[in-house]
């Protein structure tokens, strides 16, 4: 078994070791490269959106409704509250006719500390438009808007909107429906556990798709990166820095995916005790070895990046007390 990890330093000493599995994986199923354990089941959590807001495109909502590539782009999202997420949240409701009221998502303090700050300072009333979640329950109303399946009840278990999600996750990672697990995620809805291997798969069929929905989704993606997570968040800045060569979705957790489509690999890992900052260092950590292993054949400048690379951390006065930094190497096959 490989070890890789994220270690967190204070004032030079290791004060914690957080242990990361991995998966990358090419399009026919097989393991490129790994860590830890990348056959066991993990909750998939964010990362799965892509392919629950699949549906939209592939069942005519979207096109019904007039979701451009900004409304695509939310619908998959794990945003940051900012005004932008907000408005086109809104803009999506309207167009299907619903309310705010029926965002089943509720609502939790902005992921953007920028947002959380202000919201606190105007003494803001937080509705489910702020949650990072609400494109994707957006888009789940109105997927069953336009299939004539009753909005209510749409984000639990059974429901026919959710019915159709797992078909979709069912087709991109190769688990069957029976096999994959449901469980209820931080925003209501359905959430799935499969192996970490099969979320890689799912990501580097989902890649090279020539299918037209999935062309249109992750053009969508690398058209709106600041919709997909938000400012300073690393999802929007390395899809930034590598339009059209990374395409990368974070999940609560410490779960992350990623797909290099010119690679025609997908990458899943897990840090193991859940820790979130955590994830960004050990994402770019396992794209940086797997480009190494790759030099020549595609590019993408992480340098750009460094302060998701190693992120400092710092005590109540601001100063830097600390850093998290990746360690260990993968196993390549």
């Amino acid at each position: 078994m490989s070890s890789f990890l994220i270690e967190s330093t204070r004032s030079g000493f290791i004060e914690s070791v957080h242990h990361v599995s991995v998966a990358v994986v090419d399009t026919k199923g097989a393991l490129v490269a790994s860590a830890g354990e990348p056959e066991r089941v993990f909750m998939w959590r964010s990362a799965a959106k892509p392919f629950q807001a699949l549906p939209l495109l592939r069942d005519g909502a979207a096109d019904r409704f007039g979701f451009g590539p900004r409304e695509v782009a939310l619908s998959c999202a794990s945003h940051s509250s900012e005004p932008v997420h907000r408005e086109v949240c809104a803009g999506m409701l309207v167009a299907t006719g619903c309310e705010e009221s029926q965002l089943a998502c509720g609502t939790h303090p902005p992921l953007s500390l920028a947002v959380a700050e202000e919201a606190l300072r105007q003494g803001t009333v937080m509705t489910p438009r702020w949650s990072n979640c609400s494109g994707k329950h957006a888009g789940m109303l109105a997927l069953a808007k336009h299939r004539g399946w009753v909005t209510e009840g749409y984000e639990r278990a059974g429901h026919p909107v959710q019915e159709r999600l797992l078909d979709e996750v069912a087709h991109w990672t190769g688990v069957a429906r029976g096999e994959l697990r449901q469980a209820v995620d931080g925003c209501t809805a359905v959430c799935f556990g499969l192996p970490l291997r099969a979320m890689a798969l799912a990501y580097a069929r989902f890649g090279v798709s020539e299918l037209e929905p999935a062309k249109r989704l992750r053009e969508a993606m690398w058209a709106h990166p600041e919709l997909v997570a938000g400012t300073g968040r690393l999802c929007t800045e390395l899809m930034t820095v590598a339009r059209g060569v990374v395409l990368a979705k974070v999940g609560a957790e410490g779960v992350y995916s990623a797909a290099v489509p010119a690679l025609g690999l997908g990458v899943s890992l897990k840090v193991e005790d859940g820790d979130m900052r955590c994830a960004p260092p050990a994402l770019l950590e396992v794209l940086r070895q797997v480009l190494e292993r790759n030099a020549g054949r595609v590019s993408v400048p992480l340098e750009g990046l460094g302060h998701h690379v190693e992120p400092v951390q710092r005590n109540t006065r601001g100063a830097v007390t600390g850093s998290l930094r990746a360690m260990g190497r993968l196993r390549f096959s």
